[in-house]
């Protein structure tokens, strides 16, 4: 069984995030790799050979071990769904990657799964880890600022290699699903600490321009709106994006280029200004963000709870059904002016 002092983790899928993970978790206070799992034995094999880890095999294999306290899913978008449901049903704590499923009615089956089973499920936003992040929920929850009333996200890149998942519809390719989701989920935790976690489940999106090659979203930009507040988001796999992240209130503003953080280190500074005064300068330490989800979960787990605060299932579905009605939108064929 685990406790506060050592989880033992399988990690499914051994993909590029999977390898940051297990990395992390090298750094993390109660966390170590188990086993690994894939759709290919050989490529799990190759994984745990490569971090040290005692057992590999396929997903049901894995899941299904005696020796694994907590499942980690690293896979395609595509599987997130299925993967975290099935991990649950047999008894295992999950940390998912984003976005928890492809649509917001498979977002909600799984936090219903989570909920029946009263075990841990937490979508792993990184950004939601670390002091700059705790400083952010303050200040909004606070009213330093005042009221939310507007938040400008833009966040996006430009992929190097067409061939990969990014690219692929079959698996949930598109910036929408990749980047957009955090900026998304970063309207949908502003509210929430804002106290509006009723509205939250109000809130709407409306696309307001997309690139689309080869039914992928390359880039797409959207207004989401919860109660008071309005977020433009923005996002791209073809091109580098503006990482400032404002959030403005009825009495200041926050400003901070660094709020997404990295895999390896969450961000460190930030500004707050309130009306008619000099801003106010952030500067924090950083914590590696991945290493830090995983020990969230060690601590609901030893503590015995379900649902953590840094992203709560509420919002999860959320999320997942703005992002779902932003692809359907951007997917849909122009309609005719007549």
């Amino acid at each position: 069984m685990a406790d506060s002092r050592r989880t033992r983790w399988a990690i499914l899928g051994p993909g590029r995030i999977s390898h940051d993970f297990a990395q992390s978790l090298t750094r993390s206070a109660h966390g170590s790799l188990q086993a690994v799992g894939s759709s290919s034995p050989k490529r799990a094999r190759e994984f745990s050979d490569t971090y040290g880890a005692p057992g590999s095999g396929t997903y049901r294999e894995v899941i299904d071990r005696d020796d694994v306290d907590a499942v980690y899913i690293g896979t395609v978008h595509t599987t997130h769904a299925e993967l975290a449901i099935a991990a649950l049903n047999a008894g295992k704590p999950v940390l998912c990657e984003k976005p928890a499923s492809i649509d917001g009615a498979g977002a909600a089956e799984v936090i219903a799964t989570a909920r029946r089973v009263e075990l841990p499920f937490l979508e792993a936003y990184k950004y939601r880890f670390g002091p700059l992040a705790q400083e952010l929920r303050r200040i909004v929850s606070s009213g330093e600022i005042g009221l939310p009333l507007s938040l400008s996200a833009p966040y996006g890149f430009a992929a190097r290699d067409r061939s990969s998942r990014l690219f692929s519809a079959a698996v949930g390719g598109g910036a929408i699903l990749d980047v957009g989701c955090y900026p998304v989920s970063m309207a949908v935790g502003i509210a929430h600490w804002a106290g509006k976690a009723g509205m939250v489940a109000e809130a709407s999106l409306s696309s307001t321009g997309a690139e689309m090659k080869a039914r992928i979203d390359e880039s797409a930009e959207a207004e989401v709106r919860i109660g008071s507040l309005t977020a433009q988001v923005e996002t791209s796999i073809v091109r580098a994006l503006p990482t400032r992240l404002v959030i403005r209130g009825t009495e200041g503003w926050f400003e901070s280029d660094q709020m997404w953080g990295s895999r390896s280190a969450s961000g460190t500074t930030a500004v707050v200004y309130r009306e008619g005064r000099q801003g106010r300068p952030i500067s924090v330490s950083s914590v590696d963000p991945l290493a830090a989800e995983a020990d969230a979960v060690s601590r609901a787990i030893a503590d015995g709870r379900s649902e953590l605060p840094e992203v709560t299932w509420g919002e999860t579905v959320a999320i997942a059904q703005l992002l779902d009605d932003w692809r359907r939108q951007v997917s849909e064929p122009a309609e005719s002016s007549q």
